[in-house]
């Protein structure tokens, strides 16, 4: 049985970069999975996936070229069926082995069995391995039917003829077992060894591989290509550290995963120069100039320790002249204009005020059912200052920013960089000499835009932030634009985590609840049908929350366990699950743990009507009932005390004494007894503990 290393290449015209990655991953491993099930792969087989701009290429270790035959198991039908009286074949069976290609000559290797109530009769045979050629071409054609191409191209093949649909047109397929082509085809092509290097600088053209562990070594040496996108890609890297050490013993380059991938897709052998410009265009702010320069021209911009940016800037290169001269000189060139358009916008934009810009703002369509971006600022003003009154602050400087936050929609910058919105605003801001509370809240008021991002930097960003944020999720629940499913185009998910985070960490403390009623308020004077569902907006909040808690590393019943008490407050949440773990790790916990959630089912037996939580200690007449009337009484009071002094800890502790007098109460006392007022009186006693039990969290929770 031979068994060989294989490799398969695709070779196109360029592919598109921001998606060649997983491109190149998705036809290395569909190839793989697809040759394992027909048996030609091992589960345990290497594959190693190679992707440069014009080639997609596998290679999979230990492929059979014939997979071994399988024992295959026909299920034909019931023997009451199959057979007659004196147990000869009937025309049914006969019928069924024909539509399997047999004869009655099997009908003695059929053999019986037991098939729920019935026997039935089933035909045992081995079904022939395929051969590597079968096996590929079925999984060459699964693994293009896999690929998530972005944008199919339809092109004709070299017949004049005949079209096919590929992500690019496609010129050549390497298909080798060991050293031995394996005749398959695909996209018009048939495979061969032949493959082309890179555009300029391969030493030969055509290439042949001359078998399939040479595969990456001859691209290389012949080709002047890097085939592996991860090898390539930490070249690049490496390249980049040394010339920014070369540009400046203190500068590196901007860190940015996304478009060192990106420019990993764009070349094949990566050279990275160093170009340079002007530094009077340092006079812009520097976030235009990384931005200008990273997404138009593929550049990595170079920032000094303190982050300031340099005048220097690093190329990757396809190509390694001599002299790179030339190289850097042209890209310098393409650079200028780029950075004297950002200069440009600049200095046109502050010409005007931002304040100047909010007329325009109503002219903007913010959602057809919402009114106008002008409309929407307005209201967030009004969340802002409703929100200081909250507070008790009589600064105006929240509610102020909060009208200006938009206005750089409105400039050039922004229009050109829509990236840049906020940050733009900050800087107009800080050149109209408005103070820097309000040119960073301005900033700030879009944070934090992602889960690990950072909450804005003063107490009137967090301000403008909660309104800008709190008016975009009641407007649109009002509306019922609801995220459903993975479908959030909105970002209301992201709005609502911002939320959490800003009054759970952040310097604003106030009420979940009264932020809700301001912010519902702002649109009192819309006149139209929407009806906010406060209790849909408050659960979709909490579960975003209770989301980010667990990536924190809280445990799901900690997290349940505060989030059921739904505290307003949600500063308060940090030390409640404080609290809640300290709780759980005393020796009382399980217990009172599962005594509490025993409770609660008690309480809430069908048929009752609400318990008050008031007992008349008259009526407790055995002594387990009154010893625990007693403990309550003498360790609520200290309970209470922590927990309104914060020490949401110390509460739970105290209450960890009540282990034994409800363990003793469980164990002597019958809750659910005949005499209805003796029920009556336990039950409110239970009521009464369960309150005082779950002050901090539902500890009920806890219980496994």
């Amino acid at each position: 049985m031979t068994i060989c290393n294989l490799l398969v290449e695709i070779f196109v015209e360029e592919l598109p970069p921001k998606v060649l990655k997983t491109l190149g991953e998705t036809f290395a491993a569909a190839l793989a999975d697809a040759l394992r099930r027909d048996g030609l792969a091992a589960a345990d087989a290497v594959v190693t996936a190679y992707a440069t701009p014009r080639r997609l290429a596998a290679h999979i270790t230990g492929v059979l070229a014939v997979a071994e035959d399988k024992p295959v198991t026909h299920k034909l039908m019931p023997v009451a069926v199959g057979l007659d009286a004196t147990g000869s074949p009937t025309p049914a069976l006969l019928k069924k082995l024909s539509t399997l290609g047999l004869t009655a000559s099997v009908l003695p290797r059929l053999r019986r069995e037991r098939d729920g109530k019935a026997e039935s009769l089933f035909y045992d045979s081995l079904a022939r391995g395929a051969t590597l050629a079968e096996g590929l071409q079925a999984a060459l054609d699964v693994a293009l039917a896999a690929l998530p191409i972005p944008k199919v191209m339809r092109y004709q093949l070299a017949d004049g003829w005949t079209s096919v649909d590929f992500v690019r047109p496609a010129h050549a397929l390497v298909a080798l077992h060991g050293e031995e082509i394996v005749p398959v085809s695909v996209l018009g092509l048939q495979a061969g060894r032949a493959t082309h290097g890179h555009r300029f600088e391969a030493l030969v053209d055509p290439i042949d591989i001359p078998e399939a562990d040479a595969y990456a070594a001859t691209l290389r040496d012949k080709g002047a290509v890097i085939a592996s996108f991860a090898a390539r890609r930490a070249e690049i890297a490496r390249q980049l550290a040394d010339a920014a050490a070369r540009a400046g013993a203190d500068l590196h380059p901007v860190e940015d995963e996304a478009l060192l991938d990106e420019v990993t897709a764009l070349v094949e052998r990566p050279n990275v120069l160093v170009g340079e410009f002007e530094r009077e265009f340092l006079d812009v702010p520097q976030e235009c100039l990384i931005l200008t320069m990273k997404a138009n021209q593929k550049y990595f911009p170079l920032l000094d320790v303190d982050g300031r940016l340099d005048n220097h800037f690093l190329i990757v290169s396809n190509i390694c002249p001599a002299d790179p001269s030339a190289v850097i000189h042209g890209n310098e060139r393409v650079v200028r204009p780029r950075l004297a358009d950002a200069r440009f916008f600049f200095e046109q934009d502050k010409k005007h005020t931002l304040e100047s810009r909010l007329p325009a703002l109503d002219k903007v369509v913010y959602h057809n059912r919402l009114g106008s971006m002008g409309e929407r600022s307005r209201r967030v003003a009004a969340i802002a200052n409703a929100i200081g009154v909250e507070l008790g602050s009589k600064d105006w400087q929240a509610e102020y920013a909060a009208k200006l936050a938009k206005a750089d929609l409105l400039t050039g910058m922004v229009g050109e960089f829509p990236e840049l919105q906020g940050v733009m605003g900050r800087y107009y801001a800080l050149s109209e000499r408005l103070s820097p509370e309000i040119a960073d809240a301005i900033e700030d008021h879009y944070k934090p835009r992602f889960a690990g991002d950072a909450l804005p930097r003063g107490i009137v960003g967090e301000m403008v932030a909660l309104a800008d944020k709190m008016e975009t999720l009641v407007g649109l629940f009002r509306i019922g634009q609801v995220p459903t499913g993975d479908k959030d185009p909105f970002a209301l998910r992201r709005h609502a985590l911002g939320v959490a985070r800003i009054l759970m960490e952040g310097r604003v403390t106030m009420s979940f609840v009264s932020l809700l009623k301001v912010a519902a308020d702002s649109f009192k004077e819309m006149h139209d049908d929407g009806i906010l569902n406060s209790n849909s907006l408050q659960d979709f909040i909490y579960e975003r929350l209770a989301g980010y808690l667990r990536e924190q590393g809280y445990t799901a019943q900690e997290v349940d366990a505060v989030r059921k008490k739904r505290p307003w407050l949600l500063a308060s949440i940090p030390k409640r699950l404080a609290a809640v773990r300290a709780f759980s790790a005393l020796p009382e916990a399980a217990a009172l743990a599962a005594a509490n959630k025993r409770i609660g089912n008690i309480l809430k037996k069908r048929g009752e009507t609400t318990i008050p939580l008031g007992f008349d200690p008259n009526l407790l007449k055995e002594d387990a009932e009154i010893a625990l009337a007693r403990a309550l009484d003498n360790i609520k009071p200290k309970a209470d005390a922590a927990f309104d002094a914060g020490d949401y800890t110390g509460s739970l502790k105290i209450l960890a004494a009540l282990r034994a007098p409800v363990d003793d109460f469980f164990d002597k006392v019958m809750v659910n007894t005949e005499d209805v007022a003796l029920r009556a009186n336990r039950r409110a006693l239970l009521a009464h503990l369960h309150s005082a039990m779950n002050r901090v969290a539902d500890i009920s929770r806890l219980s496994v």
